[in-house]
C-alpha cells in the first residue's frame, strides 16, 4: 500500500492582534512633531522628564484599574518565575506613585515631571478603540494647593494653543471630585460600604461619549447589554440606582456634555465673571454635606487664580458634566475637549470630545509610604490629539522626511556615488543641530533599470534625484530632477517624444570644482518646494 502523501505544512498567516495597530513613517513624524510642541509647554513651566517601565508589579496597580467589566480587571498580566504577577502599565499615573514612594528621600518636593510611553488596556476592542495606546504625562507631586490644580488647566490650555488650537476651538473643563462626592452622598451612596456602587457610577457617566445618555441610564439602573437588546452580548451590571436617583445624576451631570450646551454654558459663564457674580451650586441648602461645600469652595478658589492670569470661561471652564471615572481621584478633576465636529463610523455629525484629562490623587502614593503625598496632574490621548490635529489641518510641515536620491548610473562607479551621496549627506545638514535633517540615500536595488530607480524614488516621495552618468561624468555636472516639479509638468505633456525632449524639472549643476554648488542648488530647491507646499 502506498504511504499516504504527506500535507504541506501550511504558512504562517500574518495577522496582528485585534485592538493593535502598526504605525507608518508619517503617523510617527506627525506624532513626534506634536510632542515636541506639548514638550516644550511642558518644559517652559519648569517640567522635567522621567521613565518608568512598562511593567509594573501587579499589586502597585492596585485596585484602580480601568475597566472591572472584563473578568481579569482590564490589565494584560503575567507571572514572573518568583510567583509574583506583573501587568503591562493600564496609565502612567500609578507607575509614577510607585517611582515617587520608591525615591521618595532622595526627591525635591515639589517633584514636577512628564513622562511619555505606551499603555495598554485588555479591554474589547472596536472602532477607535485600541488596547495600546500612546499617553503624554505632566504632574506635581508634594503641592497640596489649589493654585497647583489651576496651573495644571492654565498649562493644558497652553499646550492647546501651542499645536494652533484657538479658544473656541477648546477649552478645558473642570470640576471637582468632591463635590461629585458630595452629590453621591446627597444619593444615599456615602461612606465606604459603597464604594463600589459609586465607582460604577462614575464610570457609567464618564462613558457618556461613547454610549450616548441612555446607555449611561441602563448603567445607572440595572445595567446594559451590549448587544443593545436584553440576552444580545455580554452584560455589565448597573449601579442598581432608583429612578429618581437616575434622573438627578443625569440631570446633574450630564445636561451639559454636548458642544451647542458648552458652548452656550462658556458665553453665560464669561458674562457672570465679568459681573463679578457668584456660581450656583448644584445641590439645595438641604443635601449639601461638608464634603460637597469644600469642593465648591476649591472650584471657586480656582477659577478666581485661573481669571487673574487671564484663563476666562472661554479657555478654562468649571462644568459639573465632567467626571473622570478612575476611584483614585480626590479633588479637583479636569478635561481638555475639543469642541469642533467630525463624521463619525455610522455618518453621524458628533463632537470630537476629549483629547486628555486628569485631577488630583491624594492618595495614591499613601498605598506605599503610609502618609499623605499630594499630587495633581494630567494626560493627553497622543493618537486622539493627532486625529483631532488632522482633521484641522493643524499638524506644522516641518519639510520633506524623504530622501533626496542618488541613483547609480554605473556599476563600477559606486565608490563615485557614494562619494556624492556622503558630500551631500554632510553639506545638507551642517549647522543644522537641533533641526530636522535633510536625508540623502544612494540606491541600493538593481541599478540595470534606471526607469526602476525613479520608479523608486517617486514611490518613496523622494524630492529630487541626483543623475550622473559617464556622459555628465566627463562634462563635470550632475543632473538634479526635480520629481515635484517634474511630475506637475508632465501631467501637461501628451507625448513621449515631448517628454525626452523637455524633461521636465531637470537642470544641470557644474562639480566640476567640488559639491558646494549642488549643495546650494539642492538647499534653493528644497526650500522653493517648501514654499509651495506652504502656500497650499
Amino acid at each position: 500500500m502506498a504511504e499516504k502523501k504527506k500535507k504541506k505544512p501550511q504558512k504562517l498567516k500574518a495577522r496582528l492582534p485585534r485592538g493593535f495597530a502598526d504605525r507608518s513613517p508619517e503617523d510617527i513624524r506627525a506624532t513626534d512633531r506634536m510632542m515636541a510642541a506639548i514638550k516644550r509647554v511642558y518644559e517652559s513651566y519648569g517640567f522635567q522628564p522621567v521613565e518608568t517601565p512598562m511593567f509594573e508589579y501587579t499589586d502597585a496597580l492596585g485596585k484602580f484599574l480601568p475597566d472591572q467589566d472584563r473578568p481579569n480587571e482590564g490589565v494584560f498580566s503575567l507571572q514572573d518565575d518568583d510567583e509574583q504577577w506583573m501587568s503591562l502599565r493600564y496609565d502612567l499615573t500609578a507607575p509614577l506613585a510607585r517611582h515617587v514612594a520608591e525615591n521618595f528621600q532622595t526627591l525635591n518636593l515639589p517633584y514636577r515631571t512628564y513622562r511619555a510611553g505606551w499603555v495598554f488596556r485588555n479591554e474589547k476592542p472596536g472602532p477607535g478603540r485600541f488596547r495600546q495606546f500612546m499617553q503624554f504625562d505632566a504632574d506635581v507631586v508634594g503641592a497640596p494647593s489649589v493654585q497647583t490644580d489651576a496651573e495644571m488647566c492654565m498649562m493644558m490650555a497652553d499646550t492647546m494653543e501651542e499645536l494652533g488650537l484657538k479658544p473656541g476651538q477648546y477649552v478645558i473643563r473642570v470640576n471637582n471630585r468632591k463635590v461629585l462626592d458630595g452629590v453621591m452622598e446627597a444619593i444615599g451612596l456615602g461612606g465606604a460600604e459603597n464604594a463600589g456602587r459609586r465607582l460604577t457610577v462614575l464610570r457609567a457617566i464618564d462613558k457618556l461619549d461613547r454610549l450616548g445618555i441612555e446607555g449611561v441610564r441602563q448603567l445607572l439602573g440595572e445595567g446594559r447589554w451590549d448587544g443593545g437588546k436584553e440576552g444580545e452580548g455580554d452584560f455589565t451590571p448597573g449601579a442598581g440606582l432608583k429612578s429618581s436617583y437616575i434622573g438627578l445624576v443625569v440631570d446633574t451631570f450630564l445636561n451639559s456634555a454636548d458642544a451647542v450646551d458648552t458652548k452656550q454654558r462658556i458665553a453665560s459663564e464669561k458674562v457672570r465673571q465679568k459681573l463679578n457674580l457668584p456660581r450656583q451650586g448644584l445641590l439645595g441648602g438641604s443635601m449639601q454635606s461638608p464634603t460637597y461645600l469644600e469642593g465648591q469652595d476649591e472650584l471657586s478658589a480656582l477659577e478666581d487664580l485661573v481669571l487673574s492670569s487671564g484663563y476666562d470661561a472661554g479657555r478654562i471652564l468649571v462644568d459639573p458634566s465632567v467626571v473622570r471615572g478612575l476611584e483614585y481621584y480626590t479633588g479637583p478633576v479636569y478635561e481638555a475637549e475639543l469642541l469642533f465636529d467630525v463624521v463619525n463610523d455610522k455618518g453621524e455629525k458628533v463632537q470630537f470630545g476629549s483629547v486628555g484629562g486628569g485631577g488630583r490623587y491624594d492618595g495614591l502614593v499613601k498605598r506605599f509610604t503610609g502618609q499623605d503625598v499630594p499630587a495633581t496632574g494630567f494626560s493627553i490621548g497622543v493618537s486622539r490629539l493627532m486625529t483631532a490635529l488632522k482633521n484641522l489641518d493643524k499638524l506644522p510641515d516641518m519639510g520633506s522626511d524623504s530622501p533626496v536620491l542618488v541613483t547609480v548610473m554605473d556599476k563600477g562607479r559606486i565608490g563615485d556615488y557614494a562619494a556624492i551621496t556622503k558630500a551631500l549627506r554632510d553639506g545638507l545638514n551642517a549647522g543644522r543641530r537641533g533641526q530636522n535633517v535633510v536625508a540623502v540615500e544612494m540606491y541600493q536595488g538593481n541599478p540595470n533599470k534606471f526607469g526602476k530607480q525613479l520608479q523608486y524614488a517617486d514611490r518613496r516621495g523622494c524630492p529630487l534625484a541626483i543623475i550622473q552618468g559617464s556622459d555628465e561624468m566627463e562634462r563635470g555636472i550632475v543632473q538634479v530632477k526635480d520629481l515635484i516639479e517634474g511630475r506637475k509638468q508632465a501631467a501637461a505633456i501628451e507625448s513621449n517624444e515631448e517628454w525626452r525632449e523637455t524633461r521636465p524639472g531637470q537642470f544641470e549643476v557644474d562639480v566640476s570644482d567640488g559639491y558646494d554648488k549642488l549643495i546650494e542648488a539642492i538647499r534653493e530647491r528644497l526650500s522653493e518646494q517648501a514654499a509651495e507646499r506652504a502656500a497650499g
